[in-house]
């Protein structure tokens, strides 16, 4: 069994837009590896502009 971890990736419902936890987001000031629940609650879509609410956890 191991202990690591899994990063997740979550989807904008609206635009589709996926952040990916490992990658983060640098050039918003998001470290890679920077969780989803981590992220500001203010925090906006990059695409579209929508709250952190409209994503979803995915699963590729």
């Amino acid at each position: 069994m191991s202990d690591v971890i899994e990063f997740k990736s979550w989807v904008c419902v609206i635009c589709g837009w996926v952040y990916n936890e490992e990658e983060g987001l640098p050039d918003e000031g998001i470290a890679p590896g920077t969780r989803f629940a981590d992220i500001p609650e203010d925090w906006r879509c990059p695409l579209c502009d929508v709250s952190k609410g409209e994503f979803a956890a995915v699963e590729f």
